[in-house]
């Protein structure tokens, strides 16, 4: 339990009041032991190029070990050759073996479950307030006089809140680029033809930047970590629904709901990260599996739990639900949570030991590697990938067709059972196993979607009983879970070096959708029925079915022909 409670937030402030009294590392109790925590083959490597690489040493680097005399010097603490002219002296800190127990891919099966159980409850939490608003946009309507698609608005800015917010908020350095934001905005608030709500909203927008300034910056970045992204953005989150419920005007409504969406975002981006960090290859889908049953329930389940307050009170009344529940959420994370991010733990272990030690070359490969960037490089990888990578073949596709379901979703064990038994045996002896080969379940849920609609629209008749839209629309669910966990799995395994831009983009899009289906949603049924509204949508599903199947037979070559995917498995 100490090592669970050491690495929370909670250990942190606990380590900070008490000096490293109580809650210490291994290390701090016998600081003797540094030298366990070198790796002797990167350091060594270090000394040679450096620059870090990852496997074995060529013939040219192995002989470059041979030099002597003034073109070598020597390691004065792990006595490693160094080469002058063209390396740096660093002891590169890892894990000291295959058990390191510090490692999240070694944690125990317990602590992983229960650290996923609290990913999972996060992303719950913030994915509800999308959906929690809508059973009293009625009362909204009434408070604030203003027609239904407005009240819609609320929705809507939410849902496009958490998908600008990954993309914007990859890193804190985007926040530097802030002139042409700035005159954009003024260009609209000096326009005629911007409404006031929506002046109001660009100023809101640029109020979010700066809050991701301070709340959230990129959880890749060793010197941060996945925690801070969490417990930081969760606070704002919860704050912020004070004054949102207290909405005074239609306008400030507005803009705190697409406030909270955008804050609340980074953690919706990083829940997939996270699990990626504890768990290998071949028993990430459950994990992940986990994870999109929750991102996906709290959207269905949020109208359900957010009736009951509308009904008996007021829209305002579903904004205090989140409040408490977002609240109890952050309650838990902050004692329980620990760090997940392998660079920020190896990061955290390199500066403890620089502390106890004096030694100032102990430093983490992140570290060193993050040194080697130029401002150039940090630009396209957190600025330019993001969006660049959704123009690939394979992300566009797959972020398209989950961006349908995803926009549709507002107007399963025998999965892992499939997985366990047909897909797990697959993986080769590193833990690999090739993209395609995750999205037979996709073929199936691809076929579900129309069904579904179909079903749906045909059968909510007065004629027909009330059970059959309920069976028709059940089939939604299936096909949910059996593509999101399909195409999630497949892109972080077809890009791991990019999942995070490629799990940014994926979130932009569905965002994009999800956010505007509901303002043309309610004419088109009201217009065309249920019946022929739900038809042009599941045609549009329809067309879709082709694309798991395509990519099943040509993912492999348009990986081959990526600049960014991994091609050989």
């Amino acid at each position: 339990m100490s090592e669970l409670i050491r690495d929370t937030a909670f250990g942190h402030l606990v380590r900070l009041v008490t000096r490293g009294k109580y809650l210490q590392y291994p290390e701090e109790k016998d600081p003797s032991m540094w030298q366990t925590y070198v790796s002797g083959e990167k350091t060594q490597r270090m000394a040679d190029q450096r620059q870090l690489s990852f496997g074995p040493l060529s013939s040219s680097e192995a002989s470059s070990r041979t030099l002597i005399g003034d073109e070598r010097g020597v390691n004065e603490h792990t006595r490693h050759s160094i080469d002058r002219e063209k390396a740096r002296d660093a002891n590169v800190v890892d894990w000291f073996g295959e058990h390191d127990s510090e490692n999240p891919m070694n944690w125990s099966m317990f602590k992983k479950v229960f650290v996923t159980f609290e990913i999972c409850f996060l992303t719950f939490s913030v994915y509800i307030g999308s959906a929690i608003y809508s059973p009293g946009i009625e009362t909204v309507m009434k408070d604030f006089g203003v027609s239904q698609i407005k009240a819609t608005l609320g929705l809507t800015l939410f849902v496009a809140g958490y998908g600008i917010g990954p993309m914007v908020s990859t890193s804190r350095h985007f926040l530097s680029a802030g002139p042409p934001l700035v005159q954009l905005q003024e260009k609209l608030l000096r326009s005629h033809v911007c409404i006031q709500p929506f002046r109001r909203l660009m100023m809101s927008l640029e109020l979010a930047i700066k809050s991701q300034k301070l709340w959230a910056p990129i959880s890749d970045i060793p010197t941060v970590g996945r925690n801070p992204v969490y417990i930081g953005t969760l606070v704002v989150f919860v704050l912020f629904q004070l004054p949102t419920a207290l909405a005074t005007n239609f306008a400030m409504l507005l803009c705190f709901r697409f406030l909270t969406g955008f804050i609340g975002s980074p953690a919706l981006a990083t829940g997939g990260a996270s699990i990626g960090d504890m768990f290998a290859p071949n028993k990430r889908a459950y994990g992940m599996g986990m994870w999109g049953v929750l991102a996906i329930g709290g959207p269905v389940l949020g109208p359900l739990v957010g009736g009951f307050a509308a009904k008996a009170k007021d829209w305002r009344w579903t904004i205090w639900e989140l409040m408490w529940g977002s609240g109890f959420c952050l309650a838990v994370l902050f004692f329980f949570l620990p760090e997940t991010s392998s660079a920020n733990i190896l990061y955290r272990r390199s500066r403890r030991l620089r502390k106890l030690t004096g030694i100032e070359n102990l430093k983490s490969e992140a570290e060193i590697l993050g040194e080697q960037m130029t401002a150039k490089d940090v630009a396209l990888i957190t600025i330019v990938r993001p969006f660049t990578l959704n123009l690939e073949p394979i992300v566009f596709s797959l972020n398209l067709y989950t961006a349908l379901v995803y926009g549709l979703l507002y107007i399963c064990p025998p999965h892992f059972y499939y997985f366990h038994r047909w897909v797990e045996p697959q993986f080769n002896d590193r833990g690999e196993l090739r993209p395609e080969k995750r999205l037979p379940a996709a073929m199936v849920g691809a076929f579900f979607v129309p069904i579904c609609l179909f079903w749906f629209g045909w059968s909510a008749r007065p004629a027909t009983h009330w059970i059959m839209p309920i069976i028709g629309s059940s089939y939604f669910a299936i096909s949910n879970f059996l593509l999101f966990n399909s195409v999630l799995n497949y892109l972080g395994d077809a890009y791991p070096d990019y999942a995070a831009s490629v799990f940014a983009g994926n979130t932009l899009m569905r965002s994009a959708f999800g956010a505007g289906f509901p303002l043309f949603a309610t004419a088109t049924y009201k217009n065309e029925g249920i019946g022929w509204a739900s038809s042009i949508l599941g045609c549009l599903a329809i067309v879709f079915i082709p694309i798991p199947f395509g990519l099943y037979k040509y993912g492999e070559k348009l990986r081959r022909v990526s600049k960014h995917a991994k091609k050989d498995f």
